[in-house]
């Protein structure tokens, strides 16, 4: 590890606007002298001039802290940190050290968790649409769980496990529960591609078939109600409507499922002042009603809860920098263009997500004014955050920082425009070093192989 150089830092916590305008960043930012800001002990500034922009900075000790936090949150329960919202060997690494398990959905992130040191047996994958190399990587590696999401995957799995093998599996059910900040990320209701309904019977005709196949053990049944959710009752209701399904395969069958997955999509702030999942409380009311809902039931033992936090855990800890190349003034909305954009950061053009960028590096002489934080790419909807405050004063080759950046911005990023992705740096206590360097000419260049 290498340390970065930093300046005298005052706590951003020392005043009352300290604390609200930094509230979404990391909890170790700091100021520095003449506009700065440090994460982790590092001045971003820094990092920027080190490394190049655009470029993403993970705190490795947030990263750690929210993993502690679902994991005494949830002592009784399993905790699986949802790959798909950012992965890489060091964060492989973090999780299993921080005591969670992994849940992925393609081969590429369980042989990544799993050449990286991660134990295959505290792995889950899921996926509506599992590839035969996915299951195959799943079987060959001993993946601790696999998520049934149609009936084809039944016969699928049992036949690749063969007669002398046995998988574990869980089903993942409709619970019929609408939740969620967007309605692209809204998976708990019928009309959306994941799970099997218990409305038309085919989470039951599915429950059936996997405890009729001698091959596959049937642990328990999953959910997922969808993305960037603050309310701890949607997960209620889910959690209820699960257990009485619990309850109906006992009777029917007279087998008590073991484990009950209410999947993650636990909501954070991306700006001062919007509402976040308490994951505390989420967890305190979880168990109430779950033992109250057994008890209803008269299903004992209680099922473990399993939960699967991904954008809690990394999204809070990421800041992307980037460089303004240009600031237009059209009519009377200013542009302030960078050099990064929807290939780095989709979720503005999937999700119409809104961020609170800041301008770092120096102290500004003007009033802040509104504009816009628009990409470098060929698209008209390449815009990172619009009608955000900044410095009127704001000119090119100033830095422009994004917090709340860790989660889906990377592991989504394009080779659009063939721009490159960004590299993305750790840091923590004063040092940093690099996760993940950045994707150069060469390496497009190098993938096409045709004449």
């Amino acid at each position: 590890m290498t340390t970065a150089t930093t300046a005298t830092t005052t706590d951003a916590s020392t005043t009352e606007s300290g604390t609200r305008d930094l509230s979404v960043w990391p909890a170790s930012t700091t100021r520095l002298p003449h506009g700065g800001l440090a994460v982790g002990g590092v001045d971003l500034a820094d990092v920027a001039e080190r490394f190049d922009t655009p470029v993403y900075v993970l705190d490795e000790g947030e990263v750690r802290e929210r993993c502690r936090t679902y994991r005494d949150a949830f002592p009784d329960g399993e905790v699986l940190y949802a790959a798909k919202a950012f992965l890489s060997r060091a964060m492989v690494r973090w999780v299993r050290e921080e005591g969670l398990g992994l849940d992925v959905c393609s081969a590429g992130e369980l042989e990544l968790a799993v050449t990286a040191g991660f134990p295959p047996e505290r792995i889950v994958l899921h996926g509506n649409a599992k590839s035969p190399r996915d299951l195959a990587s799943a079987l060959r590696l001993g993946v601790g769980r696999i998520v049934i999401d149609s009936p084809s995957e039944i016969a699928r799995i049992a036949a690749a496990v063969g007669p002398e093998g046995r998988q574990k599996v869980m089903v993942r059910v409709v619970p019929g529960v609408s939740a969620g900040g967007h309605d692209k990320i809204r998976t708990g209701t019928e009309d959306q591609k994941f799970g099997l309904s218990v409305t038309d019977g085919s989470a039951q005709h599915a429950i059936a078939r996997v405890l009729a196949q001698p091959q596959l053990e049937l642990t328990g049944l999953h959910c997922h109600i969808g993305s960037q959710i603050t309310s701890v009752k949607p997960y209620l209701t889910a959690l209820r409507r699960m257990v009485g399904l619990m309850a109906r395969v006992r009777d029917t069958y007279g087998v008590v499922l073991p484990e009950l997955d209410l999947g993650g999509g636990h909501g954070i702030a991306y700006r001062p002042g919007e509402p976040a999942l308490d994951v505390t409380a989420l967890a305190r009311r979880l168990r109430g009603a779950l033992a109250e809902s057994c008890a209803a039931a008269g299903m004992l033992p209680v099922p473990r809860l399993v939960v699967e936090p991904g954008r809690a855990v990394s999204g809070p800890a990421g800041v992307a920098v980037y460089r303004v190349l240009a600031v237009k003034h059209t009519g009377d909305t200013v542009f302030v263009a960078v050099d990064g954009g929807m290939s780095d950061n989709p979720r503005p053009a999937l999700y119409g997500v809104r961020y609170a960028p800041r301008l770092i590096g120096r102290s500004p002489a003007a009033a802040l004014r509104t504009a816009t934080v628009v990409g470098r790419h060929c698209e008209a909807g390449d815009v990172l955050a619009a009608g955000v405050e900044l410095p009127g004063d704001v000119r090119p080759g100033d830095l422009i920082a994004v917090p709340v950046a860790g989660a889906y911005q990377l592991s989504m990023a394009s080779g659009y425009n063939m721009v490159g992705r960004p590299a993305l740096v750790a840091v923590r206590e004063g040092a940093v070093r690099l996760l993940v360097r950045r994707e150069t000419l060469e390496d497009l260049r190098l993938r096409d192989i045709g004449a």
